[in-house]
């Protein structure tokens, strides 16, 4: 299938600090309203990947605040974030559980361990992002950012809905939400190679932001596809949304060579959201009434808009899920 290419922001990690800093500065339209800071989620379970840092853990201080009971799925090493986040948050209802999204066998056990305990999730933020310098092999052989950012998240929504950690429910109130990190990044490139889906590419500093964009967009069309797949009738069984929350001075960039550290450090800080200002659209997403019987919503900052068309495209969706199922399947071995 040809498809045009936008050349936006393919290229370096320069580019996506350029294309960030002109989002923040854009006139904004579209927009939602801020959740109200009494408007409270007690009770409900929120787990959240990649919370020991950045938007993550802002997000989960926040929503801790507001009565979740929150649970941190983060890389083994930050034992000390969960009581960082009581203190922050005034709660006590917080724990950590350890994965490694890059090992589909540490995504397994996370699964078990959710199922065994018979946790239910009403809300899930998908969070955990990287951007290495250079292609990065997981254990099983796939690039990273496609591990990380899309396979290990299909197949966690995959077992979570099979295993009853996630159950559809239409009624209001009581609708699952799901909550993909994704980026306008995902606008960059529009070519997914279906044929070579999964097969690791060779990529240096140069194309890493390239890449960073090819698997934003393939979560982008997975959100799309997994929110037309669980919604075939007239109410929202599993509200599925996806967004990006700008530029945020965050270490996404801890993979910037150490040459460049010194000046991309201070330009993130300096021209970027906090985390604390950042994370508005994921607390929307999480705590809205009508973000709780809308589904597809896509925000970019706190604008309302639609994915790409590629990620749109029903056809595309449709050959992201079959062309992943197999790896899905064998995600175990």
């Amino acid at each position: 299938m040809k498809r045009k290419t936008n050349q936006m922001g393919d290229g370096s990690f320069i580019d996506a600090i350029t294309i960030a800093i002109r989002d923040l500065k854009q006139p904004k339209v579209s927009e939602v309203s801020p959740v109200p800071r009494h408007v409270r989620i007690d009770g409900k379970t929120c787990l959240i990947t990649g919370a020991n840092s950045g938007l993550g853990k802002a997000a989960a201080a926040e929503l801790a605040r507001r009565g979740a009971n929150m649970i941190l799925a983060c890389r083994p090493g930050h034992t000390k974030t969960c009581d960082e986040i009581k203190t922050l948050s005034g709660s006590e209802n917080v724990e950590m559980m350890e994965v490694d999204l890059s090992d589909l066998r540490s995504v397994h056990r996370l699964c078990d361990s959710l199922s065994d305990r018979n946790i239910k999730i009403d809300i899930a933020v998908l969070n955990a992002g990287l951007m290495p310098k250079k292609a990065t092999k997981t254990p099983q052989g796939y690039e990273a950012m496609f591990a990380v950012h899309f396979l290990s998240n299909r197949i966690m929504v995959d077992r979570w809905l099979k295993d009853g950690v996630i159950s559809p429910f239409s009624q209001a109130g009581k609708t699952p939400r799901i909550i993909f990190v994704s980026s306008e990044a995902h606008r960059s490139s529009h070519t997914i190679d279906f044929d070579r889906f999964g097969e690791i590419t060779d990529y240096g500093l140069m194309d890493g932001f390239k890449h960073y964009g090819i698997s934003k967009l393939i979560l982008c069309m997975f959100a799309t596809e997994l929110s037309r797949r669980l919604n075939t009738g007239s109410e929202t069984e599993v509200a599925v949304h996806s967004m990006c929350p700008g530029g945020v001075a965050t270490n996404l960039s801890r993979g910037t060579p150490s040459i460049l550290k010194p000046v991309v450090n201070p330009l993130l800080r300096y021209f970027f959201q906090s985390p604390e200002e950042a994370i508005g659209p994921v607390i929307y997403l999480c705590c809205a009434e009508e973000a709780g019987t809308d589904t597809g919503i896509y925000l970019h900052l706190m604008q309302q808009k639609s994915v790409s068309p590629t990620a749109l495209d029903e056809e595309n969706g449709t050959r992201l899920w079959e062309a992943s199922e197999p790896l899905v399947a064998n995600s175990r071995e």
